[in-house]
Parts: C-alpha cells; structure tokens; sequence
C-alpha cells in the first residue's frame, strides 16, 4: 500500500506539472509537438533518476551549509552529459530541444527533488522518486503536446523518427484536414489555456473521486445501522 500511494502521489497526486506547476517554461514551450514533448520528458526524467541517485550517495558528505552549490554543480555535471549524448546519438532531436536542455539544469523540479528527497532519503527511494516525478512530468506533456499538435498542425507524431532512427518521415498520423487547424493552440496563450483546461480536468476527477468515496462510506453506514436494527 505504500508503494502505491508512492507512486500515485509521484505521479498524479502531486504531479509536478499539473499541481506542483514547475518547470512550465520548458512545458509550454516545448508542447507545440509530441515528439519534442516526449523527448525533453525523457532527458529530465534521466537527469531525476542521476541526480537524485548520486546526492543519495554522497549526502553524508556534502555540507548543509554549502548543499545546494553542489546540488546545482551536479545537476550541470549530469546535463552536459546527456546533451552530449543526444549531440552524439540523436542529433534531430537535440536540434529540436536547442537550449531547452542546458536551461534544465535551472528547472525546479531537479533541485526541489534533490533537496526535498534525494538528501534525506534512501538511494532506493531517491532513484524511484526521480523516475516516476520524470514521468509525470513526461506524461503531462505528452498529454499537453497532443493537444497541441493535433489541434495546430492537425498531426499526431510528426517527426517520431527523430527519437526512433528506424522509422521513416511518413511515420505520422494526419487527424485533421490543414484548412481546420487552429493555429491558436500552437502559441503561448494556446499552452497556457490547454495546460488550464488539463489541470481543470484533473482537478474534476480527484473532486469526483471524493464525492464518489463518501457516497460510499454513506451507503455502508446506513446498512451497518439497518443490519444493527434488525438484531435488536
């Protein structure tokens, strides 16, 4: 049971983009696509899983005093790596991210983990926290990025070769016809509204989980009262 409520509050509780609210700049700005939505997902929930994993380690020696220099000296230290990587590997992609990767070391999310788990907690728990934040995070923007790609550019996966070098530039879907895209969705305030709609959405569901669950307990005491009638 905790390890559920671990992973439900990592990943929808306390989803770092859709209730916590960090790191939107890079949320908002690299949405207009799947694709780049997905892969600046990855490469932040990569840098979580590192960064947390290597201040567990070495939390015992680190001083509180100066902690978060060197939280922020590890964080560029592993962000210069994987945007080596992706330079090295998955030059497409990086080119579509640009400055968006080295502007993660700058993210909130990164540094909020490492200071709130990664330098209290257990190697273990600091590497799972740092993977299911990353992929709530990666979730969210995928969710927001498919939006905004059908709705503006009437696509669905464009450029899906620029993470999966097998596939071809015809891998996409087309759902909607150019002439009824609405180009407001692939702008600033289009993401700002897309990304309101998502936490209203969210924000309906938990309310009507609630309103649901205390029908139920409702519904369970009344028999216990009945049932309680009936055997006097």
């Amino acid at each position: 049971m905790e390890w559920k409520n671990f992973l439900k509050n990592r990943l929808w509780t306390n989803n770092s983009s859709l209730v916590q609210l960090l790191g939107l700049c890079p949320v908002l700005a690299m949405t207009t696509n799947v694709v780049n939505a997905i892969g600046l997902g990855i490469a932040t929930t990569f840098i979580l899983i590192f960064t947390s994993g290597i201040i567990s380690i070495f939390k015992y020696i680190i001083p509180k005093n100066i902690r978060i220099p060197i939280f922020m000296l590890i964080i560029s230290s592993i962000v210069t790596c994987i945007e080596m990587i992706l330079h090295a590997y998955q030059f497409n992609l990086y080119k579509s991210l640009g400055v968006f990767i080295p502007l993660i070391v700058t993210n909130c999310i990164v540094i909020g983990r490492a200071e709130a788990i990664a330098y209290k907690s257990s190697i273990l728990v600091s590497v799972l926290d740092g993977l299911f934040i990353g992929l709530g995070s990666t979730f969210a923007m995928f969710f927001i990025g498919s939006i905004r790609e059908i709705l503006g550019h009437g696509t669905f996966l464009f450029g899906i070769n620029k993470i999966f070098n097998v596939l071809g530039n015809n891998y996409f879907f087309n759902i909607l016809n150019k002439n009824t895209t609405i180009i407001l969705a692939i702008s600033p305030p289009g993401g700002f509204l897309i990304l309101g709609f998502l936490i209203a959405f969210k924000n309906y569901l938990d309310k009507n989980k609630i309103k649901n669950k205390k029908k139920c307990l409702k519904c369970i005491s009344l028999k216990c009262q009945e049932q309680h009638k009936i055997y006097e």
